[in-house]
């Protein structure tokens, strides 16, 4: 998209290979209601059109528009290629038109409401997407319908766009950012009501709606609960569109409501504008003929975005050795586990390795690619911006060069954060809920003799309600030597205790301190314990870490585990 003004714009459609000077000057006058000469019009062609690449001299059309300019957009769309041609296209978008009629709009939203009314509030979601995510057949079918409705999405935005009026062109594919992304050529829309336009960008996410309501049909007639999980994702797909901060369909919604097509092109005129003695140019002059309400929109968005992504920028130039070194461990384990799959004949295993794979590879590549990119862009305004200054230039390069170094020196000094553990460095870690949790280290000889209790020898020390021994729930006994214990006689021989009861309600008794240096056993000499073996069931508990035999102990195991 080219902004320009209305007598370029004029000259523009005037100009269609067949008129000469003369004939373009006569139709501009008429459109602009003023005298426009032939020799306007060759300063106009010659020193405006031409270098924006929209206009070319007779027999030399094929070698200007190779060298016409190109947007060049840090944050835009690259490597795109075509997926449906617009023939295709049109034929779809014709056939699915009427879904924006307005009863079936209204039907709908209200059979959303129904659906996330069931599905959050009476059924549940979670337990769905987490059975879905155990299996691996599941996962890929999962992983399916998740691109299907990506694919659905981009017709809703050409069916929305045929609706209002407007051609819709090609669906293709190509890198944004970080991930492959698909689009919709749409730029017809330029053309229609402000209405139309928003309809086509609210288009896709209102197909991505019409998706989950077919997947919800499809889970009435069959009860298969992976679909469920589809639809819960299809949440969070929808919620990623219309943040408005990359350039997805809450971007352009943002972009016709304020009326200004590109808005990450008025950050750098408008941050022009307010500075005392800049701003001047033409793009200047755009900025400051926006209306109040697009510069206040546009400056509520300045004031969002703009800190997220230098945010967002810092954390990922700071994190950098820990997501590489995570990322590294993830592809090994993912090649392993793919090699694995394969030499044991496990389709589906191996499929989602490779899945996981794939998901690593993209965001590694796109991260070094825009940072490529970041990188030369800077370097190319620097050097724009300091030309004939020297002395500036030199300054510039100094802090540049003191900022990599930092960084470069935090990274060598492990001053940033640790890569992940290897549990948790998987690039599909929800594929590994099932796997248990390691066992716990067996404790020391020295750390057992410290917490070694003896409830039928020593003076037991009072607990918080007073009682000493069996008498008080909350006493705790200390350890006695073997040397010191004094023999026990038949008539005040202590009773051994009562076996351990998993069904009692009282409080699991407090954690013993340590003892005193001599009175635990030593090592050579393993103590004895009276105390019964407990039950199965409390067994669990103390494994999971309970700290009794009480009820919530065994609760608070199984949790745990």
């Amino acid at each position: 998209m080219v902004h320009v003004s209305e007598l370029l714009h004029l000259v523009a459609v005037a100009i269609d290979g067949k008129r000469d000077v003369e004939e373009i000057a006569r139709e501009v006058t008429v459109s602009f209601g003023q005298e426009v000469s032939a020799d306007n019009i060759v300063y106009l062609v010659t020193n405006k059109l031409e270098p924006m690449g929209i206009t070319a001299a007779p027999g030399t059309g094929t070698a200007l528009a190779k060298d016409a300019p190109r947007s060049d957009l840090l944050l835009g769309l690259v490597g795109r290629r075509t997926l449906v041609p617009p023939r295709a296209v049109a034929v779809a978008a014709r056939a699915l038109a009427w879904l924006h009629r307005p009863p079936a709009v209204a039907l709908v939203l209200l059979g959303l409401l129904a659906l996330d009314g069931w599905l959050f509030l009476v059924h549940g979601a979670v337990p769905a997407l987490l059975g879905a995510l155990d299996q691996p057949l599941l996962l890929l079918a999962v992983f399916g319908l998740v691109v299907a409705s990506l694919v659905f999405h981009e017709f809703g935005h050409a069916s929305a766009c045929h609706y209002g009026g407007a051609r819709p062109g090609r669906i293709g594919c190509g890198i944004y950012l970080l991930w492959p992304s698909l689009y919709t050529d749409v730029t017809d829309v330029y053309r229609i009501s402000r209405a139309g336009r928003l309809r086509t960008d609210l288009g896709g996410v209102y197909f991505n709606v019409i998706f989950m309501l077919a997947l919800a049909a499809c889970y009435a007639g069959t009860g298969w609960s992976f679909l469920l999980a589809a639809i819960y994702l299809g949440h969070f797909e929808i919620f990623e569109q219309l943040v408005p901060a990359a350039r997805l369909d809450g971007y352009y919604i943002l972009a016709d409501i304020a009326g200004v097509p590109d808005l990450y092109g008025q950050i750098g005129p408008i941050l022009r504008s307010v500075l005392p003695g800049r701003g001047r140019g033409p793009r200047h002059a755009v900025a400051t003929t926006l209306t109040r309400k697009a510069r206040t929109t546009i400056a509520v968005w300045m004031l969002v975005v703009l800190p997220l992504m230098i945010t967002d920028l810092g954390y990922t130039l700071w994190n950098l050795p820990r997501i590489s070194a995570t990322a590294a461990r993830s592809v090994t384990a993912q090649a392993q586990g793919a090699y694995e799959a394969a030499v044991s004949g496990d389709v589906s295993g191996c499929a989602v390795a490779f899945t996981g794979l794939a998901l690593l590879a993209f965001p590694l590549i796109g991260i070094g690619c825009l940072l490529a990119r970041l990188v030369r862009r800077l370097v190319r305004t620097a050097h724009t911006a300091t030309a004939g200054r020297p002395r500036t230039r030199a300054a510039l390069a100094s802090v540049a060069l003191a900022a990599v170094m930092s960084t470069a020196s935090a990274w060598a000094a492990g001053v940033t954060p640790e890569p992940l553990p290897p549990s948790r460095s998987s690039a599909l870690p929800f594929t590994h809920l099932a796997v248990p949790a390691p066992p716990r280290p067996s404790p020391s000889p020295k750390s057992t003799a410290h917490h070694v209790t003896r409830p039928t020898h020593g003076p037991a020390k009072p607990g918080p309600c007073g009682g000493r021994g069996s008498a008080c729930p909350h006493a705790t006994p200390t350890a006695v030597p073997r040397s010191a214990r004094p023999a026990p006689t038949p008539a005040r021989a202590t009773p051994s205790p009562a076996p351990h009861r998993t069904t009692t309600a009282e409080p699991p008794p407090a954690s013993s301190p340590a003892a005193t240096p001599g009175t635990g056993p030593s090592p050579s000499e393993p103590p004895v314990d009276n105390t019964p073996a407990p039950s199965p069931s409390s067994r669990r508990g103390h494994r999971g870490g309970g700290r009794g035999p009480s009820a919530a102990a065994h609760r608070t195991g199984l949790a745990t585990r």
